[in-house]
């Protein structure tokens, strides 16, 4: 009974108790759970609902812990704690403290123990493998855990980390043009187009491609700095923007517009409106926020054409042009 004395949760479900125990067969795994219910260390949920075989078990399960040595489990949190951790919640809620136990003494023990560590800021997954020596747990089950000792990530002396911008350069000469492209398709075709000798995109002259990657750019670019080599951050160097003419490419330009500037790749666009205009435009899924402010269309001189296309509940994905149109 040891595995559900100390599971770090008030449930579990089937699933996990039949791959931690390995019962013979499914009539052994049925006997077993009966007798736990029948020893009240579990209740079934019965919102979880049954498994669909014969006899049928539910699939989740309520662990009913029992508190044990709440004097001494009273005595580590107000004796043991780091002064720097909040004992308070702790202290009401005991029952918690005993799930959390084995956790938060290797939170209590960095604090007491490592904590020059603290002096040099780290990645949240770094910190996390040094307390817990599980990368991931803080950014998960660790968050809950800090919450209720009154501590937060910025205690951890933390930096954030970004997915690594992907990113091909014809060359480092400075200043140069950087063109950032929405969809991965058009990125390794614009790539190869510039490979094979071509130095203009839809006339103008590009010497770098940044894979954007739809939403994700805004992540990406927060980090520009330490993402790209120096040749890329030359106070002269000109930025443009070529993605699908919707109104969710519209919002991902005007928002990475608003803290890293660049400009829509106008002929682009004007090229993949002229292409759609003999062609029957695919429908824009639902529940897309239209609430564009405006910047994306000042670029343009002639709007009419694509506000009729997205006001028609349309859209032109960036894949309508091709190598040969570059």
């Amino acid at each position: 009974m040891q595995f559900l004395k100390d599971y770090p949760r008030k449930k579990i479900t089937l699933q996990e108790i039949e791959q931690h125990y390995l019962l013979k067969d499914y009539r052994e795994l049925y006997d077993f759970i009966l007798s736990l219910i029948e020893q009240e260390v579990i209740s079934p949920i019965k919102s979880s609902g049954r498994n669909g075989k014969k006899p049928s078990l539910y699939k989740s399960y309520r662990l009913k812990i029992s508190l044990e040595n709440e004097k001494t489990l009273q005595d580590e949190v107000t004796y043991v704690f780091h002064p720097l951790l909040n004992q308070e919640y702790y202290l009401n809620h005991l029952k918690q403290y005993q799930l959390d136990r084995e956790s938060i003494l290797k939170i209590n023990d960095f604090f007491k123990n490592k904590r020059e560590l603290l002096q040099k800021s780290t990645s949240i997954n770094e910190r996390s493998f040094q307390i817990f020596t599980q990368e991931k747990f803080l950014a998960t089950e660790g968050k809950r855990l800090l919450k209720n000792l009154g501590l937060s990530l910025e205690d951890l002396n933390l930096y954030e980390t970004a997915e690594p911008l992907a990113y091909f350069s014809l060359s480092k000469k400075t200043p140069q043009t950087i063109l950032i492209i929405e969809n991965k398709d058009t990125f390794y075709s614009l790539r190869k187009h510039l490979m094979s000798g071509k130095t203009t995109i839809f006339g103008e002259e590009v010497q770098t491609l940044i894979y954007g990657g739809g939403k994700k750019v805004w992540k990406g670019f927060c980090h520009f700095e330490e993402s790209v080599e120096p040749f890329l951050l030359h106070e002269l160097n000109r930025f443009y923007y070529f993605g699908d003419l919707d109104y969710e490419g519209i919002l991902i330009f005007e928002q990475l517009c608003a803290e890293f500037y660049c400009e829509p790749l106008v002929s682009a666009y004007e090229a993949m409106v002229k292409r759609g205009a003999s062609l029957s435009l695919p429908k824009t899924k639902e529940g897309q926020n239209r609430n564009e402010k405006g910047v994306f269309f000042s670029y343009f001189e002639e709007t009419s054409q694509m506000r009729a296309i997205l006001e028609a509940g349309l859209y032109i994905p960036q894949e309508i042009v091709t190598m040969s149109d570059f």
